[in-house]
């Protein structure tokens, strides 16, 4: 199978080369595109030089801060259009270890999609504060109730897709722009039939750099969950 690892980032320079490093080495049959919106801090020129000496390592630079939703639809529709027969996605500041790719990758054989997931058995989360973890705790209980998609974690951006589960999204009528896309993409593709299964991995906090998820964000993809259920 032909797999690609989806970073969408913005302002990652510390974190994003040792990660690549990561991804290479516990997936080495898998191909890697970094999705960056301009880093200011010179993420996406790091990923060029990186990619300028191993072809596995792809840059996709766009113009400007579009948003993290929108960078996920990009890499998605590259990764399709490029022929990948599994795509996964994942955050770039090591709150989702590469160690759990080959897991994550192996379990497309007997499900559509396969979510890296903080709520079941086996799962752990580094101490990131008790009214982060409350608040967290509580989005997922939120998504569950409003989308209805029967995962454990809908919030988790760790996931593994097969191409047939992508190819039946519309992406042209996706509205999320920003990190509610995560919930988005799980709706639509939960809503035609797909198989999800979810695999316990262990949530790190952020290596490098600061967390780009606020009170305030939060509560935008709580709204946006409401939009989302009856678009």
């Amino acid at each position: 199978m032909r797999t690609l690892i989806i970073l969408p980032t913005y302002n990652e320079a510390e974190n994003i080369r040792p990660l690549i490093g990561g991804i290479l080495e516990t997936a080495p049959g898998a191909d890697v595109l970094v999705v960056d919106d301009a880093s200011p801090d010179g993420t996406s020129e790091l990923v060029a030089a990186l990619g300028a000496g191993e072809p596995r390592v792809h840059l996709l630079k766009r113009a400007g801060k579009k948003g993290r939703g929108l960078a996920g639809i990009d890499g998605f529709r590259h990764g399709l259009t490029a022929g990948y027969d599994v795509l996964v996605e994942m955050d770039a500041d090591f709150s989702h270890p590469p160690v759990f790719l080959p897991a994550l990758i192996e379990g497309t054989k007997r499900a559509d999609l396969v979510v890296g997931s903080r709520r079941v058995r086996g799962a752990a989360t580094e101490e990131r504060g008790r009214m982060r973890a409350a608040v967290s705790l509580l989005a997922s209980r939120l998504i569950r109730l409003i989308l209805r998609t029967g995962v454990q974690d809908g919030s988790s951006g760790y996931r593994a897709f097969r191409r047939s589960t992508l190819e039946k999204v519309d992406w042209d009528r996706m509205i999320s722009s920003g990190p509610s896309i995560v919930e988005e993409l799980l709706y639509e593709c939960t809503r035609r039939g797909a198989g999800v299964r979810e695999i316990p991995i262990r949530f790190a906090n952020r290596r490098a750099g600061r967390s780009k998820l606020t009170p305030a964000k939060l509560i935008g993809v709580l709204a946006a969950l409401i939009r989302i259920r009856f678009k």
